[in-house]
């Protein structure tokens, strides 16, 4: 079953979150992940407001899982850490 990978992201350092980025979106794609949602437009209904929401759509939670844990990901992830304060969760799509 297809999963989502869904982020929440307040950006406190946008340089060094750039990096991240630059090198996170490579490692998304070669894990069969395609975003459907980055920083556009949301409403706040209940929770803690993060500026920044990202969805991507992964052909499996496996799949979204391993790319998480991948070598590639935890490189561009350690440009974020410092720089960004972050609510991240991997959803299996069941309907």
């Amino acid at each position: 079953m297809p999963a989502l990978w869904i982020a929440h992201v307040t950006v406190t350092d946008a340089e060094a979150y750039g990096r991240y980025a630059a090198l996170a979106g490579p490692a998304i794609a070669a894990h069969g992940g395609e975003f459907i949602a980055r920083g556009g437009r949301y409403v706040q209904l209940e929770g803690r407001d993060h500026a920044r929401n990202v969805v991507a759509r992964f052909p499996s939670l496996e799949a979204a899982e391993a790319c998480y844990r991948s070598p590639e990901y935890q490189a561009a992830l350690s440009h974020a850490q410092g720089a960004s304060e972050r609510d991240l969760v991997i959803v299996e799509i069941t309907g």
